[in-house]
């Protein structure tokens, strides 16, 4: 007589073996396109869990219940290749550790969407799937506004669609490949190192065989290198990049830093009302006091992202620490020419301005005038000591050719700019897009 637990014990083991050699296969077939995502493929072990929604991962290992993976297989091995690659492309943009604040739903249904659209563009057989016309109209939607299909791109658009019930569930089910509960704690985090830390490393050294090794390979993987790139930039905080262009100035203020308490009290108590030593009037600190921002309000930067731009430095001036109370900030918009010039010397200015803001322009871009209005002004005495320039952009337009007397930085959000090279004398920053709501 067959025991009936045995022997779903051995269909069970069956399963497994089965699911494991799909998987297994998948990964062979991905390697064997695209070699450049080698140390990744290899990255997550495979794992049997009857209580997963299909196939998932927590950075480590994949999960998948093992009648949902035959089933996927029997549609087409194509099908396990892209949940494979899915599940990678989700580890590698650390996906997993990089929600914040954001809404989870809408959260998940953009990098589902994100990774699906390099994918798609990717010209390889192994993936192939023709694309449904719904489809295709999301990406061209989506593409319009972005540059770069990033995660925190796709999440800001879907936000500002405002997708009833019903638009989201036929979005989320159009993209829906993975099941994302597994991404919510990172458990081995304590142990060796962290997820975060394992697959950004993995991430910089896919890149080097991408633009190295294994370059003429990569050169069908469609947008996945420059997404790639843009993953790898350094995160700066904008606070501290500002206080580069700080000064050292005396201000009216006691210096606790230099005040000695016991000399002070131990006068009071020997002399009565005269104190030893008394507190110094003023101190040095370091401050921002000149400063000029540019805007770049050519047809290529919206107003939407020229209002972000400045958000982004209104959040910080709105820290009395780092400005001295008399400030001379000049903020120009320029297209091809200057199309305005507000200076502003108080905080109250500030939120004036931004009440009031109205973006001029609209033209071509040529960065020179900017750099030739500024020169002059320096001349005419308009600024002290200014320490640099902020030009907030896109990156498309003309530089000039030699270096300005004082610092410059060129400023780009992640998913609104091309990766053009500004000149070696300028720095080059790239801001977050959700970044000034974190300031």
């Amino acid at each position: 007589m067959i025991d009936p637990v045995r022997d779903r014990q051995l269909r069970e083991l069956d399963a497994v073996t089965i699911c494991t050699e799909i998987l297994a296969d998948a990964r062979n077939e991905l390697y064997m396109n695209m070699r450049f995502l080698d140390v990744a493929l290899s990255s997550l072990t495979f794992q049997a869990d009857p209580g997963c929604a299909g196939v998932g991962t927590d950075g480590y290992g994949i999960f998948y219940r093992p009648e949902y993976l035959m089933g996927l297989y029997r549609r087409g091995r194509v099908y396990v290749n892209r949940a494979y690659l899915h599940m990678v492309l989700h580890c590698l943009f650390c996906h997993l550790d990089t929600r914040g604040k954001r809404a989870e739903d809408y959260w998940n249904l953009a990098c589902d969407i994100a990774m699906e659209s390099i994918i798609d563009g990717m010209y390889q057989k192994c993936l192939h799937v023709p694309l449904s016309p719904y489809r295709r109209e999301i990406y061209m939607r989506l593409k319009k506004d972005l540059k770069v299909m990033t995660a925190e791109g796709v999440y800001r658009k879907l936000q500002e669609m405002e997708l009833n019930e019903g638009q989201y569930q036929r979005m989320a089910a159009e993209f829906l490949v993975d099941d994302h509960h597994y991404w919510k704690e990172d458990k081995k985090g304590a142990s060796g190192m962290p997820r975060k830390n394992k697959w950004d490393k993995n991430r910089e050294q896919m890149q080097t065989n991408m633009e190295t090794f294994a370059k003429e390979n990569s050169e069908d993987s469609g947008d996945l290198l420059e997404q790639v790139r843009t993953e790898n930039r350094s995160r700066y905080d904008y606070k501290t990049f500002l206080r580069k262009f700080a000064v050292l100035k005396e201000e009216m203020q006691a210096d606790p830093d230099t005040f000695d308490y016991v000399f002070y009290t131990y006068g009071l108590e020997l002399y009565g009302n005269m104190p030893l030593i008394e507190p110094q009037e003023t101190r040095e600190v370091f401050r921002v006091e000149d400063f000029a921002v540019v805007v770049d309000t050519s047809m290529s930067c919206s107003g939407e992202l020229v209002r972000r731009f400045l958000n982004e430095t209104y959040a910080v001036l709105c820290e009395s620490e780092s400005y001295f109370r008399k400030i001379n900030i000049h903020i120009i918009q320029c297209d091809e020419k200057i199309q305005d010039d507000r200076v502003i010397t108080s905080r109250e200015e500030m939120e004036k301005y931004m009440e009031d803001f109205t973006v001029r322009g609209f033209g071509g871009t040529d960065f020179r005038p900017a750099f030739e209005y500024v020169n002059a002004l320096i001349r005419m005495g308009r600024f002290h000591k200014l320490k640099g320039l902020i030009y907030f952009t896109d990156g498309e337009g003309i530089f000039p050719v030699k270096r300005p007397p004082y610092d410059t930085a060129f400023v780009f959000v992640k998913d609104n700019y091309t990766d053009v090279s500004v000149p070696p004398w300028a720095i080059k920053l790239v801001l977050e897009p959700e970044e000034g709501e974190d300031l």
